[in-house]
């Protein structure tokens, strides 16, 4: 039944989808939208990585940040958007009505665009998509769904005025889901939220009798750039170090915050000092929500020298507290915060390096520190007081040409150890490094280990194919999830790493076509937690 449902999306897509390569032009080059807002493009930040895997210029791996190509190739890549307007060309349709042209840049140009799609969606944990979001003691059976149909539009605009470049996706969700539950003896729908974030029911007796879900997602950038820096106020996921799966401070895959960031370069030094509004608790609507706050603070510098990069990134986290001076990139945070009360703020500070050879393969580690009792308790790990964790990892990649045909071709390898009770704190629903519920750094979560290994290659930017495999192994004792709190006595408690843990083998094949206007994925996820995702999407 799935594929007869699914044949005609092929059949539109392959029937009307463009020979030119798929954009979705934007002034920032973001991180992954894995689970929500999805563009033409399967997988844009892994070749943005793979892109820095076989190229000659300076390494950095602090995003979102600005693409300076954006303006340069505006009405290249946005000529044929929907509505489009330049001080230069003037309007135009679908790339058609514009009047004469010449070589100066334009000053103001716009571009407006109707996306959205069709998913189709299901698996053992839909709920749980994120491993270490449900509380690893619950019943994993017990989060199931499916949905489908899953209908999203909206619109995708985009454009730049003087010295302020913008950004905006934001869309419309409604689902069918499947699972249902009793309620008074009644059985009734119970939607698990595939992204993390609220989902609402439309009960039928409201609806004439239909049932379905409903909810909004966007992201944006607004942002000025002057020269050597560079102020963006945001809705998106700090990505941060040289991992593509698990990083360790700020990861992609972690859920979606409002945010502001100071971007600047100095030579080789590029220095982000980050603010970002978080939530306590899973439900963005609670009233515990408002009464209770967690503000994010962030600094980030990198040196690109060579084929190296150097990175320190070091966070605080303030829960019932708000200190601006925070924001100042001078201001070393792994000091401030002894300036404030323990129960009140948390704090991490780590270390990446990456090393780049032959235009190939790089290299690279992060080692990520929440809190030690002393350099030898580090080397000790004896007790719950040394939360470190560390991660590393290789990257290949080589683009050729068979038959006039370009094919870009690459592997992942990454390993991430986080010890138990990393990312807690000492009271519950604090000051956790965490954001509804979830972390934001490794999604593993404390006390877990991941490998993560995944072959990919695109054929002429348009035909995408991967298979990535992960083995996941998680802790089942306390300290193994973000709020669990950190006891009185740790320094007198033995460490347990990974007790009680089973390995999750997870086999995740993929396919996708990248047109110009439509495209198709499909993703099957084997062995452990099994899930498939299939999507057609499009964009005018």
């Amino acid at each position: 039944m799935l594929f007869k449902k699914i044949i005609p999306l092929l059949s539109c897509v392959f029937l009307f989808a463009g020979v030119s390569k798929s954009f979705a032009a934007s002034p920032v080059i973001e991180p992954e939208h894995s689970r929500n807002l999805r563009n033409l493009e399967t997988a844009p930040m892994l070749f943005e990585y793979h892109r820095q895997t076989i190229g000659n210029e300076r390494q950095y791996f602090t995003y979102p940040r600005r693409d300076t190509t954006f303006r340069k190739n505006f009405f290249k890549t946005e000529g044929n958007a929907l509505l489009y307007f330049d001080n230069v060309r003037g309007p135009g349709i679908l790339g058609k009505g514009f009047g004469p042209s010449d070589t100066v840049n334009p000053r103001v140009a716009i571009a407006a665009s109707i996306v959205g799609g069709i998913d189709y969606r299901g698996g053992e944990s839909l709920g749980d998509t994120i491993l270490s979001g449900q509380d690893y003691r619950m019943n994993r059976k017990s989060v199931g769904d499916t949905i489908w149909p899953g209908l999203d539009g909206g619109i995708y605009l985009r454009g730049f005025v003087d010295s302020v470049d913008f950004v905006l996706d934001a869309r419309i969700y409604n689902e069918g889901h499947s699972a249902r539950c009793l309620r008074n003896g009644k059985s009734i729908s119970c939607p698990k939220s595939y992204d993390g974030e609220f989902l609402e029911v439309q009960r039928e007796e409201n609806n004439s009798g239909v049932e379905y879900t409903s909810y909004a997602r966007y992201r944006t950038h607004f942002a000025f750039n002057y020269d050597w820096l560079r102020l963006d106020f945001g809705r998106d996921v700090m990505h941060w170090g040289p991992g593509y799966y698990n990083n360790l401070t700020l990861n992609q895959f972690a859920l979606p915050y409002n945010m502001l960031s100071l971007d600047l370069m100095i030579g080789p030094l590029r220095v982000m000092s980050f603010y970002a509004d978080l939530r306590i608790f899973n439900n963005s609507m609670s009233m515990s929500n408002k009464d209770n706050t967690r503000n994010l603070f962030g600094h980030r510098y990198e040196l690109a020298v060579g084929n190296a990069t150097f990175g320190i990134s070091e966070l605080q986290i303030l829960y019932d507290n708000m200190k601006p001076w925070l924001f100042v990139p001078t201001a070393p945070l792994f000091m401030e915060k002894g300036n404030y009360s323990e129960n009140s703020n948390n704090g991490s500070l780590s270390f990446d390096f990456n090393y780049r050879l032959f235009n190939t393969v790089r290299f690279y580690t992060e080692f990520f520190l929440d809190d030690m009792e002393s350099p030898i308790s580090l080397i000790r790990n004896d007790n719950i007081e040394a939360k470190w964790a560390w991660m590393a990892g290789i990257q290949a990649g080589h683009d050729f040409y068979y038959k006039g045909h370009k094919i870009e071709t690459g592997t992942i390898f990454e390993y991430a150890r986080v010890e138990p009770y990393v990312y807690s704190h000492f009271d519950r629903n604090t000051a956790q490094v965490a954001h509804l519920g979830y972390p934001l750094g490794n999604q593993g979560g404390p006390n877990s280990r991941t490998i993560d290994w995944n072959l990919f290659a695109r054929l002429d930017g348009h035909i995408f194919a991967s298979v990535r495999q992960t083995w996941f192994w998680k802790g089942t004792d306390y300290g193994s999830a973000v709020n669990d709190t950190t006891p009185g006595n740790h320094l007198k408690l033995p460490k347990k790493f990974l007790s009680g843990a089973k390995l999750q083998y997870m086999l995740t094949p993929a396919i996708s076509y990248e047109g110009q206007r439509f495209s198709f994925m499909g993703e099957l996820t084997l062995i452990d937690d099994k899930k498939a995702y299939i999507r057609a999407g499009f964009k005018f």
